[in-house]
């Protein structure tokens, strides 16, 4: 696929799962309550109503930590019919604290590419999330340095993307996004006539998953991982 980025000025990058890990740490959390709610339900029933749990309190809650904690305590109270023992509770409590406190896991390459890329290039971090777990990562993560905003959304449509653009007096057609969700990173920027590139983590949440035949014949680049993004750049 043959894309010209000679008219780009700003690139945006997703953060988590992006510039370092965390989905994983979802996954692994998810496999702790189908344990600690074993006596009620099967794991992967367990995982389903966690799962449908979250789409549920998304527009209360948002996305982030906290408030899968608080939709997992919730799906065990529901479980149980209100006879989840405190010591389940504060064990799921802890696990958000955990997940929260975990140390920052950069992505392979990612300081290399931003280190280079923010020479000629406005960098900004385009993210969702809890605004004060984002900041904490970010400001762990060592990589403030290389951006000239960082943004956390509330949703990633093409509507926050707009506003988001306008707001930094970006033209879509000088605007390209990295990130790893065809759905929040990807598809959204293509509609809007951005530029995107899609770097695939080994695991996303189910949220975030796009079929083939939803993609509507969108065209970006995809790369296995971020440093090959230095190809289509010349510094």
């Amino acid at each position: 696929m043959e894309v010209d980025y000679q008219n780009i000025k700003v690139i945006g990058f997703d953060a988590d799962d992006t510039l370092w890990v965390n989905e994983t740490y979802f996954r692994e959390a998810e496999e702790e309550a189908g344990r600690l709610l074993s006596h009620y339900e099967t794991p992967n029933k367990i995982d389903q109503e966690l799962f449908k749990m979250e789409i549920k309190n998304l527009p209360t809650y948002g996305y982030g930590v906290k408030g899968f904690i608080l939709s997992m305590v919730e799906l065990a109270i529901e479980l149980s019919n209100g006879k989840v023992s405190n010591e389940i509770i504060a064990k799921m409590l802890q696990i958000g604290k955990d997940m929260i406190n975990k140390p920052i896991e950069l992505l392979d390459g990612v300081e290399e590419v931003l280190k280079v890329l923010s020479k000629d290039y406005r960098l900004i971090v385009a993210t969702k999330g809890d605004l004060l777990d984002q900041e904490r990562k970010l400001e762990k993560s060592g990589l403030l340095q290389y951006f000239h905003h960082i943004e956390v959304l509330s949703e990633k449509q093409e509507v926050n993307y707009n506003k988001l653009l306008r707001h930094l007096d970006i033209k879509p057609s000088e605007f390209l996004m990295v990130g790893n969700s065809l759905k929040s990173d990807i598809l959204p920027l293509i509609n809007i006539g951005a530029e995107a590139i899609h770097v695939p983590f080994h695991t996303t949440w189910q949220h975030e998953k796009v079929a083939k035949n939803e993609t509507n014949g969108a065209e970006y680049r995809t790369v296995e991982n971020l440093n090959e993004i230095l190809n289509y750049f010349k510094s």
